[in-house]
């Protein structure tokens, strides 16, 4: 049995029974178990007990005479002292009917006598346990209630001090909102405000079809310059200056903002047309080419600008920005200080780009790349004394796509260290493969075009270290092709880096050479054994029969230095023997060949051609 008394410590139960034998059991084995017992044979006697003390539980016979035990019942539920106290009836009754009438009348249990010992302790435990809890719980409701009540008057406190503060609070957020929807430093709209006076604007049209606008997009030309040149303060000074400009050209229902840095832009509205729009294009880039005169320095400053013109088709005014800034783009690549109108097929070559740059990153992940070889010619002999390798794009939709068209591209997102490593490997492990080859003869080189981007990655020595070390190529039979840009740069990392690669018997060729800003003076510094001649001045020697351009000149520089001359885009007889004259050393061209799938260049070799 479970030790009542160290859990509930004398709880009072009143046991109402008029057989004494009943009371002398009962009481006998609830006193033993702990219990504070107590007997009442009436109703009378109960009820001067409940008076004296009340108890924790009360067990109940049913028949007594005169007052029933149903009776006792419903007299001590109405009786609001002990309508809570559970009571257990214990009687001989066992019918369903009395059960139901027990129960309906406020019983809490029911014990059929001959009762069991044990069973009368559990029924008794586990009502005086619930009534514990009940009390328990409604003691925690009366504490809660004191402490939401405690709350509430603080509560009321506070909401008397907030009503104190929301005045000042919204002058603060007054003035929060308007600095958040302005630029601090010219006190102009910014982006946020432009967009939802251009939204605003935008479900005009589509009310009124007889609404017109626009929107221009501004960005200064060459602004980094007056900032890097003159320091920031002054680049501030003039954005000012910008801002009062335009906005005095402008009525009093047109929006200009200022997005960021040098870029800005105008909302037009209740225009009659796209011919006052530009007007307004020009009047601006008049305005802005006259000199600022700024608190200590003079300055000129250009834009370019883009006119998208308010289509109600439009879905979104961001639609409508993005438009007018490719507009802009368009106008800035045409000259810069110039305005151009958004039409449709601007915004689908757009598109076409971004397509292009997303097929290339998985293309350089799925090795959709090909590399292609063109022969070089020794003029000396006509034989074959090289393959230059050009890199290919094998679309799995849009087929062959030429270098001109992802080389840039790939520059652009980065993506071109990746390739041009890809292309130096796969190249070198094909030339050791054809090394191995007796068709291939010995003294043929590869020549591997190398993007001015590689110059800019530190790890790029090692990386070439890793290839040959991997390949086992012998660097001397490698020409490693330039571009000027790379030259012009002159900086010591670039020296440095074509010094190691020097180092390594690699041989160096400046490509395209004449199409760039060289420098003789910067050509002498540099460890260089060739250079190529660009194919534009080829064509151009056949036009010019007479002195055959520059071609001279830049083999005689050539040969002054002690490189040699590769002349590429060789497509004509004529071509070939002008060149041969001019004593230049190397050629390439659709005359000697296409550029070769790597499974013909042995064929080729073996066919043994000679020019």
């Amino acid at each position: 049995m479970n030790d009542v008394s160290l859990i509930n410590p004398k709880k009072d139960i009143l046991i109402i029974d008029d057989t004494a034998d009943n009371l002398r059991v009962l009481s006998a084995i609830l006193i033993r178990e702990g219990y504070n017992v107590r007997k009442a044979l009436n109703w009378q006697m109960a009820l001067t007990a409940c008076q004296t003390i009340l108890p924790d539980l009360i067990l109940l016979d049913i028949m007594m005479p005169e007052i029933d035990g149903y009776e006792v019942c419903h007299r001590l539920k109405n009786w609001h002292k002990t309508t809570d106290i559970p009571v257990i009836f214990v009687s001989a009754l066992d019918d369903v009917f009395d059960k139901v009438k027990a129960f309906r009348v406020g019983g809490v249990d029911y014990i059929t006598k001959p009762f069991e010992f044990e069973e009368v302790l559990v029924r008794v435990q586990n009502q005086i346990a619930l009534r514990e809890a009940r009390l328990e719980v409604v003691k925690l409701n009366a504490e809660l209630e004191e402490r939401v009540k405690k709350r509430t008057q603080e509560l009321e406190q506070a909401m008397q001090q907030l009503q104190v503060e929301i005045h000042s609070r919204r002058e603060l957020q007054g003035k929060l909102l308007d600095i958040a929807l302005h630029d601090s430093l010219t006190g102009l709209p910014n982006r946020v405000l432009f967009i939802r006076q251009l939204e605003r604007a935008l479900k005009h049209a589509k009310q009124d079809t007889n609404y017109q606008f626009a929107v221009l997009f501004l960005d200064c030309d060459r602004f980094k310059v007056i900032n890097d040149s003159l320091g920031h303060f002054v680049g501030d000074e003039l954005l000012i200056a910008i801002a009062r400009r335009i906005q005095a050209l402008l009525s009093p229902f047109d929006t200009l903002a200022r997005f960021g840095g040098d870029e800005f832009a105008i909302l037009l509205e209740n225009i009659t047309g796209l011919n006052m729009a530009i007007d307004v294009a020009e009047a601006v880039l008049k305005k802005l080419s006259l000199a600022f005169k700024l608190s200590r320095y003079e300055v000129f400053m250009n834009a370019s600008i883009g006119i998208s013109w308010g289509n109600n088709n439009y879905e979104k005014a961001e639609y409508l920005l993005r438009d007018a800034d490719t507009a802009m783009y368009r106008a800035k690549s045409s000259g810069r200080a110039q305005y151009h109108v958004f039409d449709p097929d601007m915004h689908f070559k757009a598109i076409q780009i971004l397509e292009l740059e997303n097929d290339l990153r998985r293309a350089v992940e799925r090795e959709e790349f090909l590399i292609y070889y063109q022969p070089i010619i020794s003029l000396a002999t006509g034989k074959i004394a090289g393959f230059e390798a050009l890199v290919r794009w094998q679309h799995p939709t849009k087929g062959m796509i030429p270098p001109t068209e992802f080389i840039p591209a790939a520059e652009e997102i980065g993506l071109i260290y990746t390739l041009n490593i890809w292309i130096f490997k796969t190249a070198l492990k094909q030339l050791k493969i054809w090394q191995k080859h007796s068709a291939f003869l010995e003294n043929i080189t590869i020549n591997i075009n190398l993007s001015a981007r590689l110059f800019s990655y530190p790890d790029f020595g090692a990386v070439v270290d890793n290839i040959i070390a991997e390949t086992q190529v012998n660097p001397s039979y490698v020409e490693l092709e330039i571009t000027e840009s790379v030259i012009m740069e002159n900086n010591d990392i670039v020296r440095g880096i074509l010094q190691q690669l020097k180092q390594k018997k690699f041989k160096l060729v400046i490509d395209d050479f004449g199409t760039g800003y060289s420098s003789l003076s910067y050509l002498h510094s540099f460890p260089l054994n060739a250079l190529k001649i660009d194919k534009s001045f080829v064509k151009r020697m056949q036009d010019n029969q007479e002195n055959m351009g520059l071609v001279p000149a830049m083999i005689g520089i050539s040969h002054s230095m002690g490189m040699l001359t590769i002349a590429e885009g060789v497509e004509t007889q004529e071509q070939l023997a002008q060149l041969r004259t001019l004593n230049c050393d190397l050629a390439q061209g659709f005359l000697f060949s296409q550029p070769l799938k790597q499974e013909l260049v042995l064929d080729f070799i073996a066919s043994n051609p000679q020019w």
